[in-house]
């Protein structure tokens, strides 16, 4: 593995760290609401606040990562994710479980931008796909951490382990960043104020290039977040019976779905560049069409084992959301990838804040299965709005 790959994988940790601790309360969420004294709503409303400082740090970010680099964004970020698992080990009511969701926020807020920055700054564009395929797949293992390992770590030691743990694979990820990413530093001459370029990020994010997949994205993750980081246990535990463990079972299966399936998407990328669009809609579509019928299977008494085949198709299908990052690309120069990547991932956390607040409402007034759902409409309408949006483009550029 050449010294760029490598580079590529050091800093996917901090991604790995980032998935394993958001996705933490799925697996305990039962007795998160015990000791911190919330209802299921209030636990969405906290867990919420780490995607809303996520979205609104990512400005900054986006801005450090063209400015900076990648290393040091990185390093610092790693170091006050680090401190937020600390924190959030050490709650002892929703006041301080809020804040350490906040500082978690803030510093997972480029732990998949760092990687992908890195690789769109230093991989030939025919590649990006598939290297944004393997560091989302590789990622996505911290969804394995916090599925069966965790559930038995909350199980017989509390989920203030469950975070402590999360904590020291932060500075696992910081240590090997420090040791092996090596990088250029950005050309000082070329730099503009840090206005023009916070300003850049939100001028990208609304742009014609890139609004389809932002639009897709305001839905995208907030679907993986509600389902494998929030709903996803407290379904298979409150509605389905399933133990903490038996739950993190099949939260482990779907979460197997998570890493395989970003790196078939990135192959179908690079393979059918051409239908990128049509793959990432049809993904879209098909993973909330598993989690409707999910749903309605609830309802109707199905066997436990159909959420399990199901909610491994819907970790296949969604993993097509890769192929945003791909979009984005190819429509940005290299030296402002890391700030259009970034107005992107504004999108993808800023409607995960906004989804979880409004799956927290629907749980309230109809319980989990009616959360679901507020992702699964979502989502749909999300999907109609991209393909619409690239027709247009479509039409307006027919030499593309």
């Amino acid at each position: 593995m050449n010294l760029i790959a490598l580079s590529i994988i050091a800093l996917t940790m901090g991604h790995v760290f980032s998935n394993a601790v958001r996705t933490l309360p799925a697996i305990a969420a039962d007795v998160l609401q015990r000791d911190l004294g919330i209802t299921a709503d209030g636990l969405a409303a906290l867990t919420g606040a780490f995607p809303a400082t996520f979205a609104l740090a990512m400005l900054p970010v986006g801005v450090a990562l063209d400015r900076w680099g990648v290393k040091p964004t990185a390093l610092c970020l790693l170091t006050i994710a680090a401190g937020g698992a600390v924190l959030a080990a050490n709650a002892d009511g929703a006041a301080s479980m809020l804040v350490a969701q906040m500082i978690l926020g803030i510093g997972c807020s480029g732990m998949l931008m760092c990687p992908i920055t890195y690789a769109a700054k230093n991989m030939p564009a025919q590649r990006f796909g598939l290297w944004g395929g393997i560091v989302q797949a590789v990622g996505n293992t911290g969804m394995v951490i916090s599925a069966s390992p965790l559930a038995f770590l909350v199980e017989y030691s509390g989920w203030r382990a469950g975070f402590l743990a999360c904590a020291g694979l932060a500075v696992f990820a910081a240590l090997s960043v420090a040791f092996v990413v090596r990088e250029t530093s950005p050309d000082a001459t070329a730099r503009r104020s840090l206005g023009d370029d916070a300003r850049e990020v939100i001028r990208l994010g609304f742009s014609r290039a890139l609004r389809a997949p932002i639009v897709l994205a305001w839905t995208s993750f907030a679907v993986v977040l509600g389902v494998r980081g929030l709903w996803g246990g407290p379904w298979l535990m409150e509605e389905r019976g399933l133990s903490r463990v038996e739950a993190g079972h099949v939260l482990l299966l779907c979460t197997v779905a998570l890493i395989i399936g970003p790196l078939l998407a990135g192959i179908l990328e690079r393979r059918f560049q051409k239908h990128r669009g049509g793959i990432l809609a049809a993904g879209h579509i098909g993973a909330v069409s598993a989690i409707a019928l999910m749903v309605l299977g609830g309802a109707l008494a199905w066997p436990v084992a159909a959420d399990a085949v199901l909610l491994v198709l819907f970790g296949l299908l969604i993993s097509t959301q890769v192929i945003c990052f791909a979009l984005v690309r190819a429509a940005t120069p290299p030296e402002r990838v890391g700030r259009a990547l970034s107005a992107m991932n504004v999108a993808f956390f800023g409607g995960a804040a906004i989804m979880q607040a409004a799956s927290g409402v629907a749980a309230s007034i109809g319980g989990i299965g009616a959360a679901l759902m507020t992702f699964v409409v979502a989502v749909l309408i999300c999907s109609v709005l991209f393909i619409l949006l690239r027709a247009q483009e479509a039409k307006s550029a027919p030499h593309q």
